[in-house]
């Protein structure tokens, strides 16, 4: 196999941005998906890129669109079950607290946030961990979509580099 040298760093850099981006579908400070197509993107600056400019576009929409809806979802999810803006922001505090205890920290801290936060605005426990529950469904298909997304991307990137 004859591979450029400057092949093998975008690959290289591509593989580590696909990796980070796994990551950031559960760590909230790190944006996954974008990070996943920023290696698929270096990817295509091989001599021979493995991707058609359409998929590339079509990958770029879908990046957009979870990007997006890994906000919005959380939050249907918490007025859905009717949670109080003190819900959501204790939902988004468990969430940052929740990653010095990760992995568990992470799927937990934002149902106890969102506990937590109900409780202080006055909500009664079973309205409470309703709404609470609700914020942390929320969480976990903002969650699932960006790891389906992040995940079919890396798969991508790998079948094409091997």
């Amino acid at each position: 196999m004859d591979i450029a040298w400057a092949d093998l760093i975008w690959i290289i850099i591509g593989g580590l941005l696909i990796g980070v981006g796994l990551l950031g579908c559960f760590l909230p400070i790190i944006p996954g998906p974008p990070l996943s197509f920023a290696g698929l993107l270096l990817l295509q600056l091989k001599t021979d890129p493995p991707f058609t400019t359409n998929y590339m576009l079509i990958w770029a929409g879908i990046t957009v669109v979870v990007t997006i809806l890994d906000y919005v979802i959380p939050v249907i999810g918490a007025k859905k079950f009717g949670a109080s803006k003190a819900g959501i922001w204790g939902s988004m505090i468990g969430l940052i607290v929740g990653i010095f205890f990760a992995p568990f920290g992470i799927i937990v801290g934002p149902f106890i946030g969102a506990l937590i936060g109900e409780l202080i605005a006055g909500k009664r426990s079973g309205k409470a961990f309703k709404a609470a529950f609700g914020t942390f469904l929320g969480f976990i298909l903002g969650t699932l979509l960006k790891l389906i997304a992040s995940a079919y991307m890396a798969y991508e990137f790998f079948t094409h580099i091997v």
